[in-house]
């Protein structure tokens, strides 16, 4: 297997970390998006009210910086075990 490029290498952890907050945020939307269809679904509600209801800035700020949070918190245990 031939060796990646030294600037290659350096962006991999970046990508991983990228890739790893965004799965959190996927998480955190779709966890939104099952509560608005079991606890307050309501009669005539459709997928995309729903959707505009979840995908506000507060939500977005909330989901990024718990993303951040977790992926901090994994990446420690990850280097103490």
């Amino acid at each position: 297997m031939t060796p990646l490029p030294t600037r290659r290498r350096n962006l991999v952890p970046i990508w991983r970390a990228i890739i790893e907050v965004a799965f959190i945020v996927f998480l955190f939307y779709s966890n939104l998006l099952m509560g608005e269809f079991t606890a307050a679904n309501g009669k005539g509600k459709t997928l995309t009210f729903a959707l505009m209801d979840i995908f506000t800035r507060t939500n977005f700020l909330i989901a990024l910086l718990s993303a951040i949070v977790g992926y901090q918190v994994f990446e420690f245990l990850r280097k103490r075990l």
